[in-house]
């Protein structure tokens, strides 16, 4: 049993997996989260620092649900976060359209670099290499 202390509140809890976060602080989470989305739709013109005076919610947060991909914006919408890669401004996810594809190429070269190369044929055993058995 892993038992820690939530980072928000501090009670101890059975950890299991993710976010260094209760159960009970979870909850609240995904409820802010929920408020966050439905805010954005009804304002969609609304930049990070007014959601996140709204909804009483950090700007990190905010910006860690758009890396998470759990929010994407409009081609119109002002939010915008920047690339991990490269830094050209997104709407979701880590990297830009580019980046992307480029990571994608590298491990594809990478795969392919693994992949053993085809296999000499083996020589074919003679008769004069198989076990007997004596009657």
């Amino acid at each position: 049993m892993n038992v820690r202390n939530c980072k928000k509140c501090g009670r101890i809890f059975n950890y299991v997996l993710g976010p260094v976060i209760c159960p009970r602080c979870k909850e609240g989470m995904e409820a802010k989260f929920q408020e966050v989305k439905s805010y954005i739709r009804e304002h969609q013109g609304a930049d990070i620092k007014e959601v996140s005076e709204e909804c009483e919610v950090e700007t990190n947060q905010i910006r860690q649900w758009i890396r998470e991909e759990r929010l994407q914006f409009s081609d119109d919408s002002p939010i915008r976060i920047p690339c991990e890669s490269c830094g050209a401004m997104i709407k979701s996810g880590r990297f830009c359209d580019k980046c992307k594809g480029e990571l994608t190429n590298e491990l594809r070269h990478t795969m392919e670099m693994s992949k053993p190369k085809t296999p000499a044929a083996k020589p074919k055993k003679s008769d004069g290499d198989k076990m007997r058995f004596l009657k």
